[in-house]
């Protein structure tokens, strides 16, 4: 284990940008869209990474109308990170020039780590990283097609406990290129169930000294945040499910690496609803139309009432509001004094494991062999 280091302030270089405090947003489909992010950013002050729901390289290629929506970024957004996932290396080679000659974004990360079956059992997602030459194909595709920008990747440790493939990747990604690696402490087959495993990230950390390496997995406060660097020597952290209806965790996190406890927020039940409503205003904004914008916030409503106390009929009635008004109405009606509640900092979003991955037939008897990707694998569907 890493000895202990300074936390203070540290700063995240990726290529010629620079994150200080070194924290980055996890790509999560359908919730790091445009006004999550633009949340996320100003609870921080503008300090972090905060990178897009996953674009599928196809798709992106194609010019698919929702894909060219999800790459839109707010003129506020430097640098504008755009996360790709691809199992074609000529695709993703399309992708990441058109992203670099039409000035697209400013980053690319590239998605190694989706446990979902409807894409392993294609051979994509964390299932790609076991087939050795096409991963080092993908990323030398993409670090040539990117000119000038920075190419990071994000991965998980292996397909199972018997299939570890995290520190060859790494390895493969230093020869090819790459930025940084950010590792999910879990294997597919765990998914987001049981504990995450930083004892792998700080082996990866020794492993490839070269690049950053960002840990990922159980980071539930900001304390999470820091004891991960102290214990693991990685060199930022990746925060996904730990934000889920709590956009001002970034906020807590440039407090704790910038030596602030104190200035940890704990908002009551009345500041939590303004958030809740500011979300939802945004997401009418960026759909174009107030109605999608409250349907596509329900997802969030739990999560931001997790601990308090609302009422499951209350519960159920947010969670089927389909305007602005409904929404407010519905939040003004319960006791908005409640103060931030005990244990609310803990555990939330998907918290299943121990499923056994699904696999292309005989994907495993050759860890080199690049046959049996088929492009259908490439999915709307992302996780890490």
């Amino acid at each position: 284990m890493p000895t202990p280091t300074s936390t203070v302030n540290p700063t995240l270089s990726i290529g010629p940008h620079t994150a200080q405090p070194p924290v980055v947003l996890a790509p999560m489909a359908g919730i790091t869209n445009a006004p999550f992010r633009t949340l996320c950013r100003e609870f921080s002050g503008g300090k972090g990474l905060f990178v897009s729901e996953m674009i599928t390289t196809r798709a992106l290629v194609e010019r698919n109308e929702k894909t060219m929506q999800l790459i839109h970024f707010d003129a506020t957004e430097k640098p504008r990170s755009i996360q790709l996932y691809g199992v074609d290396p000529a695709t993703v080679g399309k992708a990441v020039r058109m992203i670099a000659e039409e000035d697209l974004a400013d980053h690319i990360d590239l998605n190694f780590g989706c446990p979902v079956p409807k894409v392993t059992r294609k051979g994509g997602g964390s299932a790609l990283p076991y087939k050795r030459h096409l991963l080092r194909a993908i990323l030398r595709e993409a670090v040539s097609g990117a000119g000038d920008l920075p190419v990071t990747m994000k991965m998980r440790k292996g397909i199972d406990d018997d299939h570890i493939t995290f520190l060859d990747a790494g390895r493969i990604a230093v020869e090819e290129g790459v930025t940084a690696i950010a590792l999910h402490g879990r294997t597919a087959a765990q998914h987001y169930g049981g504990t995450a495993d930083w004892d792998a990230i700080a082996r990866l950390k020794e492993h490839v000294p070269e690049i950053p390496v960002l840990g990922n997995g159980d980071i539930w406060s900001a304390d999470d945040a820091l004891r991960m660097v102290r214990e693991t020597g990685c060199d930022g952290v990746v925060v996904g499910r730990g934000c889920l209806g709590r956009p001002w965790l970034f906020g807590d996190l440039v407090a704790a690496f910038e030596g602030r406890p104190d200035d940890y927020a704990r908002p009551t039940l009345r500041e939590v609803a303004a958030v809740m409503v500011r979300h939802a205003t945004l997401l009418g904004e960026w759909i174009g139309d107030e109605t999608r914008g409250v349907i596509d916030f329900r997802k969030h409503v739990a999560w931001y009432l997790k601990g308090f106390s609302v009422g499951s009929e209350m519960r159920k009635r947010l969670a089927i509001t389909s305007s602005l008004a409904e929404l407010s109405d519905g939040l003004a009606e319960l006791d908005q004094d409640q103060p931030w509640p005990a244990g609310a900092d803990g555990p939330r979003g998907r918290t299943s494991g121990n499923n056994r991955v699904v696999l292309p037939d005989g994907w495993l008897k050759d860890p080199y062999d690049c046959a049996g990707v088929s492009e259908d694998a490439e999915l709307d569907t992302s996780g890490g």
